[in-house]
């Protein structure tokens, strides 16, 4: 009951607050001259240097400069690289994001989709070249929850989807305590960050960064909108991009939109065999394939 409450209160934080500009970070805004593609291959060069510079050392579990006879991250088999794409001004642009798996999680739940609910620890910090990091964090928190896919910079939506989560121990009335939690960093470049963008004077324009993450826990199968569907699978075109699934073409994608095809019938409420999944309901016979909350034509609310 807890965990119900908690998720409608953060899907109606969500909705509220996410305001993505097009190129899907918060609150930004299109420079329609800036050249997305050639910075993703000079932030690639600048990341590929910096690993080969840098090592993890699992006695402080830190980054660190490359020291003799450690392997640089770049060689190390722990490092993960994900080849990503995203479109920005109807441009397709490619992106390698670097993860680091420092420790497996335990957790029997498996890896977060890309719009699950993650509870997790982090730091961040700046890569200011190929062989400095800011000695100062920019961001830390511990025991956060996040929407994947919602309100958050796409490195992470992609990145910590490679770590496992931990068991929870928390006793009743005491502290949230995990044990076997996943641990990794984040190398982004900044078209998976902030891009051009920047946040005013913490994060600037073009700036890469780092962050330090430990996966607590995840909720399997998030259904952010509360709309009876889980919102891995409102991702319609199967693209692995469930925020590129709009259908009324309201603004907000599906997955965080309770009135999917904006015919004034909440989703959860075309529901007509009442089985709790209004993906499971065909009342049009003439389109026997699209279910009653993406029909526009059909209007059966069950409430």
């Amino acid at each position: 009951m807890v965990k119900f409450k908690y998720i409608l209160l953060l899907s109606i934080l969500t909705l509220l607050v996410y305001s993505c500009g097009d190129d899907g970070i918060p609150g930004s805004t299109i420079d329609p001259n800036f050249d997305h593609g050639a910075q993703s291959i000079k932030d690639n060069d600048s990341l590929v240097l910096f690993l080969k510079n840098h090592y993890y050392d699992l006695s402080t579990s830190t980054v660190k400069p490359l020291e003799t006879g450690e392997t640089p991250l770049y060689e190390d088999p722990k490092l993960v690289t994900q080849n990503i794409t995203e479109n920005i001004n109807d441009n397709d642009v490619d992106y390698k994001l670097y993860a680091y798996i420092a420790t497996e999680g335990t957790s029997p739940k498996g890896n977060p989709t890309v719009v699950d609910s993650v509870l997790v620890n982090y730091s961040g910090q700046k890569i200011l070249n190929t062989t400095t990091i800011s000695t100062a964090t920019f961001d830390s928190n511990v025991n956060t929850w996040f929407v994947l896919g919602g309100g958050v910079i796409r490195g992470w939506t992609y990145g910590i989807t490679n770590l496992l989560g931990g068991v929870n121990n928390t006793m009743a009335n005491e502290p949230l305590s995990f044990s076997g939690t996943g641990k990794g960093v984040l190398f982004l470049p900044s078209g998976l960050a902030y891009r051009n963008v920047g946040t005013g004077q913490t994060i600037l324009p073009n700036e890469i960064l780092m962050f330090y993450v430990e996966l607590n826990d995840i909720i399997v199968d998030t259904d952010s909108d509360l709309d009876g569907v889980p919102s891995i699978l409102e991702d319609l075109d199967k693209d692995g991009k469930p925020w590129n699934d709009d259908t009324d073409e309201d603004g907000t994608p599906n997955f965080l939109d309770t009135d999917d095809d904006g015919d004034l019938i909440l989703s959860i409420r075309e529901d007509a065999n009442e089985d709790g999944n209004p993906a499971n309901d065909f009342s049009d016979l003439d389109n026997t394939s699209l279910p009653d909350y993406l029909n526009k034509v059909i209007r059966k609310s069950n409430r």
